[in-house]
């Protein structure tokens, strides 16, 4: 079956700006700062949402978005999304338009995300539904090999500082990297891209700088990503919500040192932990 891809602009925006500071001995020096614009989202015309973002992958991070929060089911029911920065503006069209836009739009959850992340409607909708790669597995050494690799790629918190980081691995092999000024819009434009590439979750592994709240739990869940890995930590709903799908959560993820949650029966030790 052919698969209508949406047509979309091409928008992204530098990432870091210069800026001159002083520091504690009065000295003047140039560092950089990330960005930080506001893309105002219209559906159909109608405006849905206005989201704080570096600009970096703006309609992935759109399409990821209106498929997180369901908004959308199938790639083909977007046509277009265009964005343009001089009025700070994304603009959707669907093909059939989206089904009580109004009525979810009053129902929605104010979540733990930086920025103020936010999941419309029920948000436990679906979730009983979702089955995650029961036969998928992660070996120590893969994890170890993941936390380094992001560890070495180059990014704007090197850079600037005061960003999240998300990453897309195939077993130790990095598919993608996205940072934005929230974790949930990393994960989002991560999650657009995956559905522009057709790429499942059933045998991926997530990684995030930021702590796996049961936004970020929902949202890999949705992926179908059984492995989320945090350099943070995990929340209680969080772990429940995982614990729900039956899904792997790995935090404090730094060097060879991590924390199993949940998920335990996925994980295969090394030999020398396992005796």
């Amino acid at each position: 079956m052919t698969i209508h891809l949406p047509t979309l602009s091409d928008s992204a925006v530098p990432l870091v700006a210069p800026v001159t500071v002083v520091d504690e001995r009065g000295r003047e020096k140039e560092i950089f700062i990330p960005g930080e614009r506001p893309l105002t989202v219209y559906v159909d015309k109608q405006e849905l949402v206005t989201l704080m973002t570096l600009g970096g992958a703006p309609e992935a991070l759109v399409l990821g978005y209106l498929k997180n929060q369901r908004f959308v089911q199938a790639l083909d029911e977007v046509v277009s999304i265009q964005v343009d920065w001089e009025v700070s503006a994304a603009s959707v069209v669907t093909r059939n338009g989206i089904k009580a836009l109004k009525e979810r739009q009053e129902k929605r959850t104010v979540t733990t995300g930086c920025g103020q992340g936010t999941i419309f409607g029920d948000i436990l909708t679906d979730l009983e539904s979702i089955a995650l790669n029961p036969g998928a597995r992660l070996d120590q050494p893969t994890l170890v090999a993941v936390v380094d690799r992001v560890r070495q790629h180059h990014s704007v918190y090197k850079q600037a500082g005061s960003v999240h980081g998300c990453a897309l691995f195939r077993g130790a092999e990095m598919l993608m990297f996205i940072e934005d000024v929230g974790r949930h819009n990393a994960v989002d434009a991560i999650a657009g891209r995956m559905w522009l590439e057709g790429l499942l979750g059933d045998d991926l592994i997530f990684y995030t700088t930021g702590r796996l709240t049961s936004e970020m739990v929902i949202k890999g869940a949705q992926m179908g990503i059984p492995f989320l890995l945090s350099r943070s930590g995990v929340t209680q709903m969080g772990l429940d919500m995982a614990r729900r799908v039956n899904l792997s959560l790995f935090g404090r993820c730094s060097g060879e040192h991590f924390l199993i949650y949940s998920g335990i029966d996925r994980f295969i030790p090394s030999e020398q932990q396992a005796v």
